[in-house]
């Protein structure tokens, strides 16, 4: 049985909760044209760092393995939510956006070790940059709902929200009629592995 796999990084509650607020107040901020975004549940707001797509269940301990490698050789990264924009602008955004910036560079490099890891074992990488953020929303229409920009612009001087990452995670994307669902198959804490770790 194939899994449709990936790995990302998933906020702890309270950032959760803040980056939740974050939406709804450029939801608010959109007034009518809200209803022209499909808006991500709050419980499913991640930052992907790598799509692996179709996934035989049989490779999946070789792919637990590389991520727990990658996430023992980092350490916890000192994150921030902060600015809003729209893929690919803000003027029609197919896909409403928040930032997430990594003054150290140490995101960055976790991505880059991941996909040095998973390319050894045959997965490819996606030949663009890192661009950590969260997925709002996407447009019901796919050339992008005109006039949301105001109210990206709303989102994009508003406070930094204080991200300490701790783990990588695993997920299962599963599709339905009622849109994908997400299971976390295993957490990779960030630093030396310890006793117990890597476990869901």
């Amino acid at each position: 049985m194939d899994l449709r796999l990936f790995a990302a990084l998933d906020p702890s509650g309270p950032v959760r909760e803040q980056v939740a607020d974050r939406q709804a107040t450029v939801r608010r901020a959109a007034r009518h044209l809200a209803d022209l975004v499909r808006w991500t549940p709050v419980d499913r707001l991640h930052v992907t760092l790598q799509f692996l797509g179709a996934v035989p269940e049989e490779r999946v301990p070789s792919i637990r393995a590389a991520m727990e490698a990658a996430a023992a050789a980092s350490r916890p990264l000192a994150l921030e939510v902060i600015g809003a924009g729209g893929f690919p602008g803000p003027g029609r955004p197919r896909v409403v956006w928040l930032g997430v910036r990594d003054d150290e560079g140490r995101l960055v490099a976790l991505a880059a070790d991941l996909a040095d890891r998973l390319a050894a074992l045959g997965f490819p990488r996606t030949g663009r940059p890192l661009s950590p953020h969260f997925t709002m929303g996407r447009a019901r229409d796919g050339r992008g709902p005109p006039g949301l920009g105001g109210a990206i612009a709303a989102a994009a001087v508003a406070p930094g929200i204080r991200w300490p990452a701790t783990e990588l995670c695993l997920f299962r994307s599963h599709l339905s009629s009622a849109g994908a669902r997400y299971e976390a198959l295993a957490r990779f804490p960030l630093g030396p592995i310890r006793d117990g770790a890597g476990e869901k």
